[in-house]
């Protein structure tokens, strides 16, 4: 165990710069902020490189750390530098990536969700953490989706990336594949060849996509699918938030 004090301190620098994409990339690992994070990660037997607490939390948790760990007690400022948070637990644990491509020739059977375009990280951490509650398979991050790592999006997982597979994809591509293997893919669009999701049968193997914030589905993907479908409104809203639609699809057609 190890104390640092200093925000000048090299391995704060390097911590720091995780809170960015290219910090990420460069180092391949990742920062989980809060116990129940760091939990989750010793739980799954996520690859942890470091602990890093306050006094307090050290003194709180220190029984609960895995073995083999390097174990760094830091300073209160260095917890705030750490954390995007107004008030930090004061607990982190930095923690491999894992491999961000997956060949979709090689997929597994089970529900999957495809991202396309999805730029919001708190509707992207609401729609993994409510793909592992409904028993998905994985989810695939299409162009344009915003990096799954970053510190909102960590924070919305809730520990849900441990539970399920995570992997960057061209969903031009996966769509294919994912249909000559049997899989039905659909699509969520809003038009009148669109068809109502609570008609929809549930099944075991299939893909659904979720389209960008505002623009929704992109519609060379539409073009793919094996069918679209919509979420019929009772009420005056025009449409929902992505991550509640996106709820609800799943668990519409999750067998």
């Amino acid at each position: 165990m190890e104390k640092i004090n200093s925000n000048q301190n090299s391995r704060v620098k390097a911590w720091t710069k995780l809170q960015t994409k290219k910090g990420r990339q460069a180092s391949q690992t990742y920062l989980l902020d809060g116990w129940h994070l760091v939990q989750e990660a010793i739980h799954a037997n996520g690859k942890l490189h470091a602990l890093m607490a306050t006094e307090d939390q050290f003194k709180e948790h220190e029984v609960d750390f895995p073995q083999g760990v390097p174990v760094f007690v830091i300073a209160d400022d260095i917890a705030k530098k750490l954390s995007d948070l107004v008030t930090p637990q004061g607990i982190f644990a930095e923690v491999s990536l894992p491999s961000s491509y997956r060949d979709p020739k090689y997929i597994h059977d089970g529900a999957w969700l495809f991202l396309d375009a999805i730029q919001d990280p708190g509707n992207v951490g609401t729609m993994v953490r409510t793909a592992d509650a409904a028993g998905f398979a994985g989810v695939v991050f299409g162009q344009g989706s915003v990096d799954p790592y970053t510190p909102k999006a960590v924070r919305a997982m809730q520990g849900s990336q441990f539970h399920l597979e995570l992997t960057v994809g061209d969903l031009h591509t996966w769509i294919p594949e994912f249909t000559r293997n049997d899989f039905t893919v659909y699509g969520t669009q809003l038009n009148p060849e669109a068809v109502d999701i609570f008609q929809v049968q549930p099944a075991t193997n299939f893909a659904l996509i979720m389209g960008n914030e505002g623009q929704g589905m992109d519609p060379e993907l539409a073009k793919l699918t094996s069918k679209n479908l919509y979420i019929p409104l009772s009420g005056h809203a025009e449409s929902l938030n992505v991550g509640v639609a996106a709820g609800i699809a799943m668990y519409t057609l999750k067998h």
